[in-house]
Order: C-alpha cells, then structure tokens, then sequence
C-alpha cells in the first residue's frame, strides 16, 4: 500500500467517482472555513458603526443567509459531493480594518462524511453576496482568500496555522 497522496474522486480507470462512504464509521465532524473581502477603505467607512443598507437589505445578514443557504445546497454545486443534512451552520463577519472583511463559515454535521465543502461553499457564496450588494459602491472588490481554516472529526484532523 503506497503513502502517496491520491485524489479521492477518480475511480481505478481514472474516471469522475463519488467516494464511498458505505464503510466509513458515523462521527461529529466540524469545518471552518474563511474568505477575505477586500472592500476598500470607503466601503469600510460606510459598514464601521454597523450592517450597510441598501436596496436588496441590509448587507451582512444577507450574506448570512445566502452563505447558509448555499452550504445546504452544497452537494447540488459541487458535482461529487454527498448529500448531508446539516447539524449546524454558522456565518460570522467582521471588519477587518482597513479595507477588508473577514467571513467565516462553521458547518457541523454528524455523518460518515466531512463539511469541509459546506464551510468553504457557505464562506464563498456569502462573499460573493457582499460583492454583488456593494458593487454599486465599487467595482474594485476583490475575494481575496478562501481557505479551510480547521476541520475535526474524520480520518485526519485539520488546523490551519496562521
């Protein structure tokens, strides 16, 4: 048996493959995932004594939603991921001075199978949603970073070290 890392979603003949998971023992697994929106100072101005209205909401409990909504809808973007029924998820943003937003996304679930997916999807797509709700103000947004942070849980634990 080889050590020599492999990707998990291609079959022996080198074709797509959902992972079985058949055997897999049921376990609480926790992902965290962030991504970094680069505002510009303005914008940030704008947010600093709290959520910017405008005319679709206000702009950070609209990205709360569209990030949670995106993590249950996960195994409908991603073509090979499972289908799970979400224990918890959780969007967290701040203000990251001098330009930026911090977004972080927190998917728990109980299953044979891990969120990493799900917590990157939800941090993703609330950020796209605070770029599409501030692109009035500017186009010079910019996603800067979406990563895993930690995930705990499955066969091998996580943690991102800054």
């Amino acid at each position: 048996m080889s050590d020599t890392p492999k990707l998990t979603h291609l079959n022996d003949a080198g074709q797509p493959s959902m992972v079985d998971v058949g055997g897999k023992t049921v376990t609480r697994r926790v992902a965290r995932a962030r991504s970094r929106v680069i505002l510009g100072s303005e914008i940030i101005q704008l947010v600093q004594a709290g959520d910017l209205p405008t005319r679709k909401g206000p702009v950070f409990q609209t990205a709360i939603i569209a990030g949670v909504m995106a993590a249950k809808k996960t195994s409908d973007l991603i073509p090979l991921c499972h289908p799970i029924g979400l224990d918890d998820c959780q969007i967290r943003i701040e203000v990251a001075a001098p330009d930026a937003v911090i977004i972080e996304c927190t998917a728990t679930v109980t299953s044979k199978t891990g969120v990493e997916m799900e917590a990157l999807t939800g941090a993703s797509v609330a950020a796209l949603t605070v770029y599409d709700m501030c692109k009035a103000l500017s186009h010079d947004i910019v996603i800067a970073e979406t990563r895993l942070l930690d995930k705990t849980g499955g066969k091998q634990d996580f943690h991102h070290v800054d």
